[in-house]
């Protein structure tokens, strides 16, 4: 019978696969560090490190910006645990957690477990601080949205859809919708920084 680390390591494997060429900030550059981020919070938090991972890993291996809109992540996570015959509870937990963390969903999803909440706040601390900028513009520059348009406000809702108007409609407000206490601490300086370089650009930009 296998390991649980030697599943999460064919999990692994099968993700940096499937997800092989994927840009736009959503790549497997991406899952890693969500990985990375939800092995640090659940040290600090708690929960089952098994799931935590496999949840991390899986979370966006089917990601609609790259499967013609259609958000496949929790179909591709049971058909790969299943595979590697992991054990069902556990199968239908990560799909849970797959199928419930994104930003996208946030009014209709169902309540997330521990380990469902350590694995949102790790993809959503990696959508902040020099890395969200970073994707943001890769974003854009990979689906043809201008990072700035001049005499728009990017804090009007109603303004073209532009990198910084991305800042003020998600990445601003996602510190507030953490959930646990390690990640808020990891998300206090990376806001500041987003905060920072948003005002230096406007100063710049706009004078």
């Amino acid at each position: 019978m296998k390991t649980s680390l030697e599943i999460v390591d064919e999990v692994a494997s099968i993700v940096h696969q499937r997800m092989a060429g994927q840009q736009a900030g959503h790549g497997v550059d991406h899952v890693r560090r969500v990985h990375r981020n939800a092995c640090e919070i659940q040290a600090a938090s708690g929960g089952d490190r098994f799931v935590v991972e496999l949840a991390a890993w899986l979370h966006d291996v089917g990601d609609a910006k790259f499967h013609d809109g259609v958000e496949r992540s929790g179909e591709f996570s049971e058909e790969i645990l299943c595979q590697l015959g992991v054990e069902p509870a556990i199968v239908q937990h990560v799909v849970h957690i797959v199928d419930n963390l994104s930003f996208r969903k946030r009014d209709s999803a169902e309540p997330l477990s521990l380990e469902g909440q350590i694995v949102q706040d790790a993809d959503r601390l990696d959508a902040i601080g020099a890395i969200g900028i970073v994707r943001t513009i890769e974003f854009g520059a990979a689906f043809g949205q201008p990072f700035h348009l001049s005499g728009a406000d990017p804090t009007d809702p109603n303004s073209p859809k532009t990198g910084m108007r991305h800042f003020y409609d998600k990445l601003f407000r996602l510190k507030g919708l953490l959930n646990t206490d390690a990640a808020k601490q990891i998300a206090e300086q990376r806001e500041q920084f987003m905060h920072s370089f948003v005002d230096q650009f406007r100063r710049e930009s706009e004078g």
